[in-house]
């Protein structure tokens, strides 16, 4: 399957002031994958090392870690005659071994003309547990799930994505319905490459399910290795209820409906813990819609989305039945899907920064807010072929923004200062946007 990322990772190693890269991303979203990947298409050779099942290497950077040093380690570890430019260096697990994410450092400062490239799970956590960090010394990518755009390629949907990056809207109505198609999938399968690959070869959305299943066990297992004692049950507790909160009408995230009685001090650092792994997406309330949008923060507003969509469908138990069949998905679940939808693919196409609006008696609400150059853009997200937009009409009129989005599953149009974007069209919404202010 071919990911966005492999181009950013591409552009990373021509440039000729490259530093030590790190990707960030949670458990099982592919950054072993990519990173081999990387190493096959782009070298004549890669060296991988992952700390977490070689003890060995765990010891020997307790010496001396200066590149040269290192890269005599890496050889004899792995037979590998390492070159500058053409082999990669490939460190898996780096949160494991705090020594080797110092070592970074030092290639940069040393040996700048030695491709090194590392990936860690957990490393938000280790990071709050006060591992060193080589500052200003290292770049960063992040991998998410593969999003809508991803899941079509993989699907070999090769004509859809064209015509996505295309932009031809004439064309994208005579396909509505295979898009639509694909698009309802994609809510049951989600974009963790485990779950797309088997939907792949098999088209069995039971073995999907079975696999979307041991991945939320897996994570659960993760919290009982990695965590602090005293968060493992809130850890829980706080991932359990994520479904629950976004099926309510308002999806501002309550500790009440966590616990009877709980308060934010209770949880803060189980929500942080999930963070760190990338688990979790926090959107933050704002009181006005001014730039820069985190000025006007209420941090103890939010709602939180889970990494993947396909898993918040497991977590809920929707079955391919309910979620295939007509179009109860765009009207069950309280618009739940089509939010998660709609941030993940935002966030896996511009690591935009997303946050939502409402007035202090919650009469008034805008499910997004995103800066798309110097405008703040709302976004108001509809489950169905619903074009009512009470709220975004109220806020338009309060606040008057050059351009306000809708999307839902009707066409493309752009009608007066609203511009309607079809649930499949979402993440091309900045580049949408953008032609308006032409």
């Amino acid at each position: 399957m071919e990911r966005k990322l492999m181009t950013k990772l591409k552009q990373w190693k021509e440039d000729k002031n490259r530093k030590p890269l790190i990707i960030r991303g949670a458990r099982q979203v592919g950054k072993t994958w990519i990173m081999k990947e990387f190493g096959k298409r782009y070298f004549d050779q890669f060296v991988y090392i992952n700390f977490d099942e070689n003890r060995r290497m765990k010891d020997l950077f307790e010496g001396n870690i200066d590149p040269k040093t290192i890269l005599m380690l890496l050889n004899a570890e792995t037979g590998i005659s390492i070159h500058s430019e053409t082999t990669l260096i490939i460190f898996d697990e780096v949160q494991e071994v705090p020594r080797a994410l110092t070592s970074l450092k030092y290639f940069y400062e040393e040996a700048p003309e030695y491709p090194v490239i590392a990936a860690g799970s957990l490393l938000g956590v280790a990071l709050h547990e006060g591992t060193s960090f080589p500052v200003g010394k290292v770049s960063f990518l992040n991998l998410y799930p593969l999003s809508f755009i991803e899941f079509l390629d993989a699907c070999n949907e090769t004509a859809l994505v064209q015509l996505l990056k295309d932009r031809n809207q004439n064309t994208f109505q005579l396909l509505k319905e295979k898009y639509i198609e694909r698009l309802k999938q994609y809510y049951f399968v989600g974009g963790m490459p485990e779950a797309v690959r088997c939907f792949v070869e098999s088209s069995d959305f039971s073995a999907v399910r079975e696999i979307q299943k041991d991945l939320i066990d897996y994570y659960r297992q993760d919290f009982s290795k990695h965590a602090q004692t005293a968060i493992i049950p809130r850890l829980n507790m706080v991932w359990q209820s994520i479904p629950m909160q976004l099926a309510k009408e308002n999806k501002k995230f309550f500790y009440g409906q966590i616990k009877q009685g709980a308060r934010a001090k209770d949880f803060e650092l189980a929500i942080q813990w999930l963070l760190d792994c990338g688990l979790i997406h926090k959107v933050h309330c704002v009181s006005k819609p001014y730039l820069p949008l985190i000025s006007y923060c209420d941090f103890s507003a939010f709602k939180i989305y889970l990494h993947d969509i396909g898993l918040l469908s497991a977590m809920s138990n929707l079955s391919s039945k309910t979620l295939l069949e007509g179009n109860e998905i765009f009207t069950e679940f309280k618009g739940a899907l089509t939010e998660q939808f709609v941030l993940q693919q935002l966030v896996a196409q511009n690591d935009s920064q997303l946050y939502y609006y409402s007035t202090p008696n919650s009469r008034m609400e805008i499910d997004f807010l995103m800066q798309v150059e110097d405008h703040i853009i709302p976004l108001e997200v509809k489950a169905e072929e619903n074009l009512r937009a009470k709220s975004l009409v109220t806020f338009y009129q309060k606040y008057s923004c050059p351009i306000c989005v809708r999307t839902s599953m009707s066409d493309y149009r752009r009608q007066d200062w609203i511009l309607n974007i079809p649930l499949y069209e979402i993440s091309l919404l900045e580049d949408l946007v953008k032609e308006t202010f032409r």
